[in-house]
């Protein structure tokens, strides 16, 4: 049991916690280098967006990719460079919407959420198992030597997801230079695929005649229309939106950057700009990669080998990099594709182990023990492994469910951007406005219309719901589960709330203190509440007593820090304090002065 909890920040003796029990030191790197860990999840998709965007728009893909890289420059950089600004510790949109929001309206968002955020980040986990499982299989060496067919993709997949589960279990350290290390050499491989790729397509001017060929004779590529063609991309890029991931992850890594000297907690000038460089690079390099690898993939591959079946099928450059450079150097590619999927999966696991400590024991809406990581490593884990059978290791029905999750989270951020720019600056209000509106357009196209053909509408929406769903009811249950636990922090006096403490145990009797639900707070009223007290509570005259007046703040928040201050009103003694719960609040107040005196 201590190892299953180890990690856990344990409550130390006494009622309350020391006010810093949360906060850890993060070992820093240059965001050039923290950019790869957020790559191992943003540029890991190159494994399998290339074929999903060919099944989504056929020739069209390319068209559609360019489409879908303005959306990443014009719009996801910048709402993702002003959260970083807004949450500079790492917090990402979801925290920004917290606390723009109040009361039970912003827990709710913040739980729906964390849904469409586990969504994104189990997909991720079993859909880049998937394709690692795809590479593997259709890898000569492995049909050879292994003799793996496609009937065995489920149980290569479980395995990959199995093995992520153990190496979280044990400990995963040095995750900044494994992924620095897996990224070049990804890049690397694809540069090499892609430009010997453009090389190709322009000696050979038969590529080219043969996708304006189809571009000009079938209806369903436009059929020569350019503004037709134009409007089919606009349509069919919302289901390619997968080729956005990455952003939030990039946010969420900024605790990782290296700031300057100058930094402050308050002011972490120079880790914001090395995360708006991080974003930037993360996105221009991504941006080449995908209209090039779009152009490559649709004009030199056969559609027939993008279907279920075919070689290219979820592995378009690796079936390239075979055609290209021979089975040499297509081993490598497959081999450096399923390390950085599989490390993709350990970016999305460390996205979730980061994400559910956070938010939901703070609001009492998960145990204890879920602040600590190897419980929810074996939760998550289980829950991949459903996810995995349920869709029967199919990279193309996990797309849907993929691109919902990613632009839930990019709509939240764009949402939280535009409330919180100041009025005062119109023109930021209103671009961010209009991306808003985008992402809104892509995130109901995407999850109204199927990604594919073995999809359905509503399939994203679907399996969100399903998440959704079962972190609101986990949630709720366990909040009216730990009702009875104190929820108070930390309790504070004032100096005169303390003299008046002293002053009442000094009078060698019990002190007494009075609830009171304050209404005029003047003599009159103190006299009044006097005067019942010490007749129905048999007081003497001579024994002090002390008022107690608890009010309620934020009545969704599940624990709190209990600041009480001392007033004088006209000779009666007044502690005032505003809590979660009053009944909670006096046990705590309680308690402390029993630490008092």
């Amino acid at each position: 049991m201590n190892w299953l909890l180890q990690g856990h920040v344990a409550q130390p003796e006494g009622p309350f916690e020391p006010k810093n029990a949360s906060e850890h030191e993060h070992k820093t790197a240059p965001w050039y280098k923290v950019m790869c860990l957020t790559g191992v999840d943003y540029f890991s998709t190159l494994g399998y967006q290339p074929g999903i965007a060919f099944l989504a728009a056929q020739y069209l893909s390319p068209i559609a990719t360019i489409v879908l890289v303005l959306l990443t420059l014009f719009g996801a950089y910048p709402v993702y460079s002003f959260v970083a600004k807004e949450s500079p510790n790492g917090e990402g949109s979801i925290a920004m919407l917290q606390r723009l929001l109040s009361y039970w309206q912003s827990k709710v968002f913040v739980l729906v959420l964390l849904g469409f955020a586990a969504t994104d980040f189990i997909i991720t986990i079993t859909l880049s198992a998937a394709d690692g499982a795809l590479h593997i299989i259709e890898n000569p060496v492995a049909k050879k030597y292994l003799h793996v067919e496609h009937h065995h993709q489920m149980l290569i997949t479980l395995v990959l997801v199995g093995a992520l589960a153990a190496v979280f279990l044990k400990g995963i350290k040095e995750a900044v230079g494994v992924a620095i290390v897996l990224v070049v050499a990804y890049l690397g491989l694809n540069a090499a695929i892609v430009s010997h790729g453009l090389i190709e397509l322009f000696t050979k001017p038969e590529f080219f005649e043969n996708w304006k060929h189809h571009l000009a004779t079938e209806p369903k590529n436009g059929g020569g229309n350019v503004w037709l063609m134009i409007g089919l991309a606009f349509m069919a890029f919302p289901k390619i939106a997968l080729g956005l991931s990455g952003f939030e992850t990039g946010v969420a890594v900024m605790p990782l950057v290296q700031g300057s000297k100058t930094d402050t907690p308050e002011a972490p000038v120079g880790r914001i700009k090395g995360t708006k460089k991080l974003l930037l690079s993360a996105a221009l390099i991504m941006s080449v990669f995908l209209i090039s690898s779009s152009f490559i993939t649709a004009l030199m591959i056969p559609a027939g080998e993008f279907e279920k079946g075919g070689q290219a099928h979820g592995r378009a450059l690796a079936y390239l990099g075979y055609q290209l450079f021979g089975n040499g150097f297509g081993l490598a590619y497959d081999i450096s594709t399923v390390l950085i999927l599989w490390f993709a999966g350990a970016s999305a696991m460390a996205g979730l182990l980061n994400l559910v400590p956070r938010y939901l024991p703070r609001f009492g809406m998960a145990p204890e023990w879920a602040k600590a990581n190897r419980p929810l490593v074996i939760i998550f884990s289980t829950i991949a492994v459903v996810v995995t059978v349920a869709f029967h290791a199919d990279v193309d029905l996990q797309a849907g469910a993929y691109a919902t999750g990613v632009l839930a989270l990019m709509l939240s951020a764009a949402v939280a951007a535009t409330i919180a720019t100041d009025k005062k600056d119109v023109a930021r209000k209103i671009m961010f406005g209009v991306i808003s509106v985008i992402f809104l357009y892509t995130f109901v196209m995407n999850v109204s219309t199927p990604a594919n053909e073995k999809s359905r509408a509503f399939d994203g929406l679907r399996i969100a719901a399903l998440f959704i769903s079962g972190v609101v009811i986990i949630s709720f249950i366990s909040r009216i589960w730990r009702t009875l636990e104190l929820r108070v922090k930390s309790v504070e006096l004032d100096m005169r709330a303390i003299n008046f403490v002293r002053e009442a145990a000094a009078s060698g009797n019990s002190i007494r203190l009075i609830p009171n639900k304050p209404q005029t707070k003047d003599k009159a009223e103190y006299e009044m509440k006097e005067r019942e007290a010490r007749r129905d509570h048999d007081i003497p005259d001579n024994e002090p007593i002390l008022f107690v007046e608890i009010s309620i703040g934020d009545a969704s928040n599940f624990s709190g820090d209990l600041t009480v201050r001392g007033h004088n009103v006209d000779g009666y003694r007044v502690l005032r304090a505003t809590g979660v719960a009053v009944p909670n609040s006096l046990a705590a107040l309680l308690l402390r002065i029993r630490e008092l005196t």
